[in-house]
């Protein structure tokens, strides 16, 4: 394990290759999420957060207002499906951090009427991949060009399962962005500890029985015991563990145009 912090350019010069990379992480790996946080503002080229407010996100917002007067701004992508209480924690944290927050929505649509307009009532039941591309895969692909992000934070930890169990301190996706998990390591009651003795809001729907928070029509109330921490979340799809977010952009871009190129000559037809 590397013990010494490695000889790097500020920023870090793209694209980045594998023995630095695997360097980078046997550095990483050991230090504290604060740490890792102070290490990403002076390293990570482009950096922004993209943060849906879970608890973990929370965590390095607050952690990072501490670090830095300037700490990495904030895109929030609003699939226009949220919970009514997780809009007023996005202008409780706007109004606690002093933040200007970015908000990208699907492409072209501005209400939920408009999305439905585009692609028809609950996409999220006939075709939950293009569902997941519209809401989150494109918009977060837009913010980045448009914003000129080469790196950002995530909330992800390994403790979450899944796809997610093997995480690292920072990855790189098949589009060349660099993915920083500061608190990959941390445990959920880790997080709940520093959310209560820091005082970070949350979304009031944790307390109303909910362990984690997404869209209104794939998130429900989970009961003492059930599952993990992300119990709750597409739980009639037990084999779904991501959003599409932190999956293959070019894959799913390309099912997408596919299945839009069907259901145009379907609409010939």
């Amino acid at each position: 394990m590397a013990t010494t912090k490695p000889e790097l350019d500020k920023p870090l010069q793209l694209p980045l290759s594998p023995e630095d990379l695997q360097t980078i992480n046997e550095y990483l790996f050991p230090l504290t999420p604060q740490e890792i946080l102070k290490w990403a503002v002076e390293y990570l080229p482009g950096l922004y957060q993209t943060t849906a407010f879970g608890l973990t996100g929370l965590v390095a917002i607050d952690m990072l207002s501490k670090l830095t007067p300037s700490p990495p701004p904030l895109i929030f992508l609003d699939t226009l499906y949220h919970f009514q209480e997780t809009y007023e924690l996005v202008q409780e944290v706007e109004k606690r951090y002093g933040q200007h927050i970015h908000v990208y929505k699907p492409e072209g649509c501005q209400t939920v009427q408009d999305f439905e307009t585009k692609f028809g009532e609950k996409l999220w039941e006939t075709d939950e991949d293009t569902y997941d591309f519209a809401v989150k895969v494109e918009p977060a692909q837009r913010a980045y060009q448009e914003l000129n992000v080469r790196s950002v934070i995530t909330g992800r930890r390994a403790s979450q399962g899944g796809d997610r169990a093997s995480l690292q301190p920072l990855e790189v996706d098949a589009t060349g962005l660099l993915k920083l998990n500061p608190l990959c390591s941390w445990t959920f009651p880790f997080v709940e500890w520093y959310i209560t003795q820091n005082n970070v809001p949350r979304n009031r729907l944790l307390d109303q029985g909910y362990k984690s928070v997404g869209d209104w029509h794939s998130t429900v109330k989970s009961g003492d015991g059930d599952g993990g921490e992300r119990a709750g979340r597409w739980a009639d799809k037990q084999e779904k563990t991501e959003c599409g977010l932190h999956k293959d952009y070019f894959a799913m871009k390309a099912r997408a145009k596919l299945e839009a190129q069907q259901a145009q000559e379907l609409g010939k037809n």
